[in-house]
Parts: C-alpha cells; sequence; structure tokens
C-alpha cells in the first residue's frame, strides 16, 4: 500500500509517495482477512439451497407418478399375450399327448406334458412342452394348471381343461383357460380368479382373434 504526501510549499508541486510500513502482526492479519474471503466465497459458489432440491425432487415425482403406469399396464399386456401363448402350447400338448397315449387320453395333470433335460418321451414325460411350463410356472406373471378327466361311459380321460391365471392383480388383467376342443376362452376383462372347471371353462367367451 502506498500514501500520497503534498509538499508543503504549495499545489503543483510533485507528489512524493511513501510506502506505509506495516508490522507482522498486520500482515498475518490481513492475510487471514483474505484468505476468509476466499473461503466464503468458494462456499458460496458450491451445493444447491433447500428450494432448489425440493424442487428436483418433486419433478422427479411428477415424471415417476406419469410414467410408472404406464409401465405397469405395458407389462401386464405383455405378461397376458406371453400368457395366450403359452395356454396354446399347452392345448396342442395335450392334443400330441391324446394322439401319443390313446390308451391313457388326456394326462391328469399338467405335468407328463414335460419332462426334464435330457427328455425321453414316454407317458409320464412326453416332452412336448418346456419343462418350466409343465411344472406350473409361474412364468410371465401366470400359473398354469391342467386336469384331465374321464366323461361319462369313457375308460379313458377324454376331456381337460387347462388353466392360466395371474399370480397377483399386478402381473396380468385376466384368467384363461382351455378345453379339449383346443379353443382358447377368457375370464371378463379385470377378473383374475383360476377358471374353476371343466363346465366354468366351457361357459366363457372364446378369445377374439
Amino acid at each position: 500500500m502506498v500514501t500520497a504526501v503534498i509538499d508543503p510549499a504549495g499545489p503543483g508541486w510533485p507528489v512524493k509517495c511513501d510506502k506505509i510500513r506495516m508490522s507482522p502482526e498486520e500482515k498475518v492479519r490481513n492475510r487471514r482477512i483474505a484468505t476468509g474471503a476466499r473461503l466464503n466465497f468458494m462456499t458460496k459458489q458450491k451445493g444447491f439451497s433447500l428450494i432448489e432440491l425440493l424442487i428436483v425432487v418433486a419433478i422427479i415425482l411428477i415424471i415417476a407418478a406419469i410414467a410408472i403406469p404406464n409401465l405397469m399396464r405395458a407389462r401386464m399386456a405383455a405378461n397376458d399375450s406371453s400368457a395366450a401363448g403359452s395356454m396354446h402350447a399347452i392345448a396342442v400338448a395335450e392334443a400330441g399327448y391324446f394322439g401319443a397315449y390313446q390308451t391313457v387320453g388326456f394326462p391328469a395333470t399338467l405335468s407328463p406334458l414335460g419332462g426334464a433335460s435330457p427328455c425321453t418321451p414316454g407317458v409320464a414325460t412326453a416332452c412336448l412342452i418346456d419343462q418350466s411350463l409343465a411344472s406350473g410356472g409361474p412364468k410371465s406373471g401366470y400359473s398354469f394348471a391342467a386336469t384331465g378327466s374321464a366323461g361319462a361311459g369313457s375308460a379313458i380321460n377324454n376331456q381337460f381343461y387347462a388353466t392360466a391365471t395371474p399370480t397377483s392383480d399386478l402381473t396380468g388383467t385376466r384368467a384363461y383357460c382351455a378345453a379339449d376342443d383346443l379353443v382358447l376362452r377368457l375370464q371378463p376383462s379385470g377378473n383374475t380368479t383360476m377358471v374353476a372347471s371343466y363346465a366354468a371353462c366351457w361357459a366363457l367367451s372364446p378369445e377374439s382373434n
């Protein structure tokens, strides 16, 4: 720092400048003041205010409220489509089993339609569908079952019905069934309870193509 001193001889004379001498204590104090000012400036430049954080959180919640229901509906629709495909595979496998083992007819349960790999075809393991499906799932949010039975006057299981039921109301929109006419039938939209019997399956409307 410098100071200007006016010569007492009068205005207009050259100005003399002398350096101000500071004590070591003053130098240390000034240095601390300057350092504190820099730190304060740097502190003010970092982080977000509480209001800014609340605004960001609110935006995230709004986006989630819009996106999550749409994602859930899309997932349930995909599960429904997968269940319908699995039911078609089961119905075709039931027909194949009936043709291969005519002395038995349709299998009493879903299990004989599958078989662990490596699978050897037989009455107990027909190897007609994937073992994960033959075990009843769950698969894509649905569980599966099938029941073969003998109709009036029949010595073999000449009828069957298979079911596909959502594991919860969040994994599918309806339950499916198929009977020995190999037609896929479905509960009304929103009804996710398992189709209770062979007769109940026949009473449902076929799936429209």
